[in-house]
């Protein structure tokens, strides 16, 4: 069995991930943004390890992880928590760019740095789950898009630096899924939330295990999914 690190573990596709390799008896690492989330995660998860470390703040993530046990080493780094913020260029403050960019791209970034020494050691896979707006940018999705092509960069440029070491990078894209985060993104646009006509958590959890269970001569680099119909 491996050993993972999850974020975003508290609901949605990463609670979905979590579920599926907890079933498999797989040894997890879950982020918590506070000691109150790491509580809630350990009493809904049994069994597995919580780091507290806040995404919004990536600046002192070296800190916070510093004065923490780490895993020794790490078959997969999942960056699955994500904040958004609808509004359009003429509107959006500096504090909602930099909230977005933070959270999406700089502290994935800044986590992954620390955590290369333990994937280098188990030659690991670094999934970044992404979203549709990682490879188009539509009206009043600006700054998240930013922050989510950004987020197809590092991971891009990750995946070169790395296969040397013998890492695996894997973004997936989903499009619109029945979250938490979905019921706050129709909230912003004003429309009624309608789960029914949304993927399942669970059906990109599929397509993350799909990748990080792919055999180790080959990897799936990027990869779409999307509601049908």
């Amino acid at each position: 069995m491996g050993t993972h690190l999850i974020t975003g573990a508290g609901s949605g596709i990463g609670a979905a991930v979590t579920e599926r390799l907890a079933e498999r008896g797989e040894e997890l690492w879950l982020l918590a943004r506070d000691a109150g989330r790491a509580k809630e995660l350990a009493e809904r998860f049994p069994g597995v390890r919580t780091i507290v470390g806040d995404l919004a703040d990536p600046d002192r993530l070296s800190w916070a992880l510093g004065h923490q046990t780490l895993p020794d080493r790490l078959d997969s780094l999942q960056h699955i928590a994500g904040v958004v913020d609808l509004g359009e260029v003429g509107e959006l403050t500096p504090k909602a760019w930099t909230r977005q960019l933070a959270a999406n791209l700089v502290a994935p970034a800044e986590l992954t740095r620390l955590l290369l020494p333990q994937l280098r050691l188990a030659q690991g896979h670094v999934i970044f789950v992404n979203s549709g707006a990682g490879l188009r940018a539509n009206a009043q999705w600006g700054a998240y898009a930013a922050s989510k092509h950004g987020l197809k960069a590092l991971a891009d440029a990750l995946r070169w630096e790395e296969s040397g070491n013998g890492l695996r990078v894997t973004t997936v894209y989903p499009g619109r899924t029945a979250t938490p985060m979905q019921v706050k993104v129709h909230q912003q646009e004003g429309k009624e939330y309608d789960a029914e006509r949304w993927m399942e958590p669970g059906t990109v959890a599929t397509t993350i295990l799909t990748a990080l269970d792919l055999p180790r001569d080959a990897e799936i680099t990027d990869l779409q999914i999307r509601p049908r119909g």
